[in-house]
């Protein structure tokens, strides 16, 4: 097994629940700056030393490496995690994403076409649906709309692999994360920012006065989601899969709105303090709602991510202390 973006937040649990299983697992990941270094290389720490674990420093932009490493590793199975990812920072830094999420898609893409797998599998993003008011939010709906590069960006990785499905036959399962938090959550996203800054009696903003609803989905359901996943290539022509390309779509998200008061009052409740708010208009790209529709991964699986924000969020502050050494 392939792993791209190891040293992620999502990719590092993926890694650890295969090996978990028995799996042997090949990491790669270029360790940018995008966010603390230190993060990323205390999470490769917990499954580094493991015996059926490699690991490669590699950029998926560079294509003879990338392809170097499929013909001597044989990976049957590619999960590709590795990207440049957050809605607001592509506002400032688009050429990242062209060239991690385009470029970089390519390269795997690519590789995966000069040695062929059983199954590839990734990472696209809530984000595609832009401005779809319909919910929730189904596989099958128009998404024409992006409201951010970030979002186009992961769009056309699934116009991509579309393509390489039919071109080349390389079965292709695209998946459609919705606002994935937990224990090793990038500081970028919400539940870490917030409760960081609660911490340190900062205020925190709030965007469109709180009237904002996100889907929020604990990582070890997605990890689990994964892994089934895995053993389902899909066929041209199965159920879901697009037109006659082994080539389908997976919401993966807890089929739950969640205001975001109530989000910031579960991490009250497990940090023991309140936060200072300061209330905001919506921030440019962003949505005002997601709602993830995942009955095709419940028939596709048999399972569906279930746990609740407010058992989600305790886990997350547990190891945030326990992380930062924060009584």
């Amino acid at each position: 097994m392939l792993v791209t973006g190891a040293a992620g937040f999502i990719g590092f649990h993926l890694a650890a629940r295969l090996l978990g299983a028995g799996a042997v697992v090949h990491g790669l990941d270029n360790l940018n700056t995008y966010y603390d270094v230190g993060l990323k290389r205390a999470r490769l720490a917990q499954i580094g030393p493991h015996e059926r674990f490699a690991f490669s420093h590699l950029d998926i932009t560079d294509y003879d490496g990338l392809r170097a490493l499929l013909a001597d590793f044989r990976p049957d199975c590619v999960v590709h995690l590795a990207a440049q990812a957050g809605v607001r920072h592509s506002l400032d830094h688009p050429r990242a994403y062209v060239s991690a999420n385009l470029d970089g898609f390519l390269g795997v893409l690519e590789a995966c076409r000069a040695h062929p797998v059983r199954h590839l599998i990734y990472a696209s993003s809530s984000s595609v649906y832009g401005a779809n008011s319909k919910v929730p939010f189904q596989e099958d709906d128009p998404v024409v709309a992006p409201l951010s590069l970030y979002g186009a960006t992961k769009r056309a990785n699934e116009l991509m692999a579309q393509t390489y499905a039919h071109l080349y036959g390389i079965a292709c399962s695209g998946v459609r994360f919705f606002t994935v938090y937990g224990p090793w959550g990038r500081p970028d996203m919400a539940c870490y920012a917030f409760t960081k800054a609660i911490l340190e009696g900062r205020t925190i903003d709030v965007f469109n006065h709180g009237r904002m609803q996100r889907d929020f989905t604990y990582i070890d359901d997605v990890t689990e989601a994964l892994v089934r996943l895995v053993e389902l290539p899909p066929r041209a022509g199965a159920d879901g899969a697009a037109s006659a390309a082994p080539h389908i779509i997976y919401n993966i998200g807890n089929h739950t709105p969640i205001e975001l008061e109530r989000f910031i009052a579960a991490i009250e409740a497990a940090l023991g303090c309140k936060a200072d708010k300061r209330y905001l208009p919506m921030q440019p790209g962003d949505v005002p709602a997601t709602w993830a529709d995942v009955e095709r991964l419940s028939r596709a699986t048999g399972f569906a991510p279930m746990t609740t924000i407010e058992d989600g969020v305790a886990k997350f502050v547990a190891w945030y202390r326990t992380y930062h050494g924060t009584p």
